[in-house]
């Protein structure tokens, strides 16, 4: 049996009492608890994020296995390349961080996923996420195009860490750009990882790989002790972080 989270303390069990791979649930650590952001806090520090259905306790997981894209190694192809040049020159084209989150949240909810009958962010999940943005760790990258919100993502940033949850597109690759956003703004700011969470064959065609739960945590442990908040403005010249350095693939 897997623990039961009290709401009395915000304690988690360590990550290497999760469950193993031959279980039915590997990465399970724990259920119940709250999603405040003390506790969405404490559950990030550790390398633990929630994840669950509807009609579900919360579920608190800690893969053995992280899917973690380095931000040096991010993938740049030709037509992505070619896409970000023709959006960084068009005046009708702007990236807009944290003006539109709530309905960054509830597109990502209803994006469709492969081999997914429904969403995990679930309305409650929303709710927290954006009771923990007024206290400045969650943010969007949005893509707009002639004033429309048509692609974007959202994620976590402590420290030196960003943790990516979820992205949404309404036209061709405008979720992939408000990603070479996010590329663009931790490398301004010295993130060298984003958490990815699970391994899937999108997230390993732009260059995250699986790395073991011992080098996540270690890594996590240095990089949530710096100082936040930082400043998430997007300005266009962030573009040449990314344009003047990515290879051509």
């Amino acid at each position: 049996m897997i623990p039961w989270l009290s709401n009395d303390s915000l304690a988690f069990p360590p990550t290497a009492e999760a469950l193993g791979p031959d279980s039915d649930a590997p990465g399970l650590l724990a259920a119940g608890g709250d999603l405040s952001p003390d506790r969405l806090r404490q559950a990030y520090s550790s390398g633990i994020f929630p994840w669950y259905g509807a009609k579900q306790p919360p579920l608190w997981w800690a893969p053995n296995l992280r899917m973690v894209l380095q931000t040096r190694n991010f993938k740049i192809s030709r037509s992505l390349r070619k896409t970000l040049q023709q959006f960084s020159l068009d005046p009708a084209c702007e990236i807009r961080v944290d003006s539109a989150l709530p309905e960054v949240l509830a597109a990502c909810a209803d994006m469709p996923r492969d081999g997914q009958g429904g969403t995990w962010i679930l309305p409650e999940m929303q709710e927290a996420y954006l009771q923990w943005a007024s206290h400045g760790a969650v943010h969007s990258i949005e893509t707009w195009i002639d004033g429309e919100l048509v692609g974007g993502l959202y994620g976590v940033n402590l420290g030196r860490m960003f943790f990516g949850e979820s992205m949404f597109m309404r036209r061709t690759d405008a979720s992939k750009i408000a990603l070479s956003a996010l590329i663009c703004l931790c490398r301004k700011h010295g993130i060298s990882w984003i958490d990815c969470q699970q391994n899937t064959r999108h997230l390993a065609s732009l260059g995250a790989t699986e790395i073991q739960r011992s080098a996540f945590e270690t890594h996590l442990t240095k990089a949530v002790a710096w100082p936040t908040p930082l400043d998430w403005s997007f300005r266009p010249s962030l573009w040449d972080l990314l344009l003047k350095t990515a290879g051509k693939t």
